[in-house]
């Protein structure tokens, strides 16, 4: 099988360990904690990060939550539980595996019990079964996906859908480490995805973990690399997808998308089943808009501009489908046409 190099969630048996991806590429620091209340700080302030790992992390952060309480009445620890869903699913709006993942837990909270052991038992295995679930199918899209990379290819990314945005392998860049593990010559462009750098803080550190070339670019070049014939192909994650094949990525997603279907360039989305929302409507989706100082200071250190000056910094986009060209999940590669085929997956 092919090696996990970085997990970027864990469960130690009592408590949620970490990778703080605020703190890289310089700092490798793990934070650990059996606090829902600290793990949710967490994800809204991006120590953790990416769709299917805030899912899974919130998942954890219950299962914490209900292992460590100290109560023999089984209402209790399922309030205690239930309490937990509701804090964590006001963490982020947009990335739709942190509903689907609570949605389990709520539902393993909601059975029958004999006693408080059992529903303890009951709501770490599921949170693990989520994990390993994820593992399993980040691994099935970079095999699934692997078979559209030809040798020599050069793959454009935006953002970071790698281990570091899961609970380990990635999405987008389980692709492109199944295809360099198979011996394919391949090079990677990655965008640095303004305005808090995932792609040059983390999607670079990942890539140069492997050995894998990776050319950073700001991004604003998109346009230019993929005009000088740069770039074979693109791919990317994603934090949601509707059922119309619309998706829903970090900001600069959608200019990415124009830029390759003017240039005949293959847009790919790599994207597990869990984050498929098959029930809202492309105007029903809430994008997430974040703290202005993400745009006014780089890093939340620095101002680059007036401290005063207006902002707008939503955190994603929405691709319409037409400008899709695949997304690869770990049943298959979905094409057009997208509701029809999309439908197909969850039968």
């Amino acid at each position: 099988m092919y090696p996990i190099k970085i997990r970027a969630i864990e469960w130690t048996g009592k408590s949620v360990r970490w990778l703080n991806t605020n703190l890289l590429p310089h700092q490798e620091v793990y934070e650990e904690s059996s606090d829902y209340e600290r793990i949710a700080r967490a994800i809204e302030t991006m120590e953790i990060r990416g769709a299917p790992a805030i899912g899974v992390a919130a998942a954890f952060a219950v299962a914490a939550a209900v292992a460590n309480a100290n109560t023999s009445s089984v209402e209790e620890l399922r309030l205690l539980g239930l309490r937990a869903v509701e804090r964590l699913g006001k963490t982020r709006p947009t990335a739709y595996n942190l509903f689907w993942a609570l949605d389990r837990i709520k539902r393993v909270l909601q059975r029958e019990y004999i006693g408080v052991d059992d529903l303890k038992k009951a709501v770490v295995e599921e949170a693990l079964k989520i994990y390993n679930e994820d593992v399993e199918t980040n691994i099935r899209i970079g095999e699934i996906g692997e078979k559209l990379i030809e040798d020599g290819d050069t793959i454009l990314t935006h953002c970071n859908a790698g281990a570091l945005a899961t609970s380990a392998f990635g999405t987008a860049l389980a692709v492109i480490r199944v295809a360099w593990y198979k011996g394919k010559k391949i090079k990677v462009i990655a965008t640095e995805t303004r305005p808090v750098l995932q792609g040059a803080r983390l999607t670079v550190w990942e890539l140069k973990k492997e050995g894998i070339p990776v050319t950073l670019i700001t991004d604003n070049m998109v346009g230019y690399v993929m005009y000088k014939k740069m770039v074979n192909k693109v791919i990317v994650g994603a934090d949601r997808v509707l059922g119309d094949g619309h998706v829903i990525n970090k900001i600069g997603t959608y200019t990415i998308a124009i830029a390759a279907k003017r240039h005949g360039i293959p847009f790919y989305v790599a994207a597990p089943t869990s984050t498929f929302d098959l029930r809202s409507r492309v105007e029903d989706v809430k994008i997430e808009e974040r703290n202005p100082d993400e745009v006014r200071k780089v890093l939340n250190k620095v101002y680059i501009t007036l401290e005063d000056v207006d902002v707008f910094n939503p955190s994603f986009d929405i691709t319409p489908p037409d400008l899709v060209t695949g997304i690869i999940t770990e049943k298959g590669v979905v094409t057009q046409p997208y509701e029809e085929n999309i439908r197909k997956l969850f039968l």
